[in-house]
């Protein structure tokens, strides 16, 4: 027997999906659908946040990401605007209609966050976070769960589990790549990981390629190949001008090139039957 039981296939037959309250519509993350997430890596300012969304909106995204908290390496790297943010996040909402997907990394800014944002993001460091998880759990809130730097797909499932058992149906798990010996790409992407989640479990996978990867010209095919492979859809960054990018910079997508990934996993999903809409 799974040691997740909840998450486990045999506890559920019919797949979950999950709904996005978006403005005079909702979005699906799951079975039957391909959900595409994009914006930049984190929110630098008002103008580019803002422009980029617009951009986003017109060629086709469905959901807007932005990074308030940057759990980053260095603690002299920019960490992101936080709360600040947030009023610059909410308003490029109203702009565009989009939904919201941030990553909290402390229970203390749950208060605030869960009015604006929309999804509540996991990051791949926060995985084992459990009182975090476990708060989570007690939300009715999406959840977007990274999976952690060196995690197995079970320690996945069993911290998808902590929010499960405590009562939050709606997991969205996110494959963000995993650290290898491999040193030519920022991680190594682990596409076999969607067909066997979707054997064992019924939760919905989407698969972030800009964070597997760390290269935007690998970003497209990573892509491609993670819809072509099941996945529920995709995460990319995207930057008016990667090169000037306060985080992330080299593996963010031009608006250009996002019309151009949006052109080429339509192709995927259409012959899937998937909608992407």
């Amino acid at each position: 027997m799974q040691r997740f039981k909840l998450a486990a296939r045999n506890e559920k037959s019919k797949n979950t999906v999950v709904a996005i309250p978006a403005s005079g519509q909702t979005l699906y993350i799951g079975e039957g659908y391909c959900t595409v997430i994009a914006g930049p890596c984190a929110v630098e300012s008002r103008d580019s946040f803002v422009k980029t969304a617009l951009l986003l909106k017109e060629m086709g995204a469905h959901i807007l990401r932005g990074g308030l908290f940057k759990p980053r390496t260095s603690p002299y790297s920019f960490k992101g605007l936080g709360r600040e943010g947030l009023a610059i996040m909410a308003e490029a909402r109203e702009l565009t209609g989009l939904p919201l997907v941030s990553e909290i990394m402390d229970v203390r800014d749950l208060d605030y966050m869960y009015e604006q944002v929309d999804i509540l993001q996991v990051g791949s460091r926060n995985m084992q976070n459990f009182t975090l998880l476990e708060e989570l759990g007690r939300l009715e809130k999406p959840v977007l769960l990274k999976r952690g730097l060196s995690a197995t797909i079970e320690e996945w499932l069993l911290a998808a589990e902590y929010i499960l058992s405590n009562g939050n149906p709606r997991v969205i798990l996110c494959e963000r790549g995993i650290r290898t010996f491999e040193i030519l790409t920022r991680n190594t992407v682990d596409i076999g990981a969607v067909p066997l989640l979707k054997q064992l479990s019924h939760l919905p996978i989407i698969v972030d390629p800009s964070h597997a990867t760390g290269k935007w010209k690998m970003v497209i095919p990573v892509a491609k190949a993670a819809i072509a492979a099941g996945a529920d859809g995709v995460m990319v960054e995207v930057h008016p001008d990667p090169d000037q990018a306060l985080s992330d910079g080299k593996q963010s997508l031009t608006p250009q090139n996002f019309r151009i990934l949006y052109e080429q996993i339509k192709k995927i999903a259409d012959l899937d039957g998937k909608i992407l809409v």
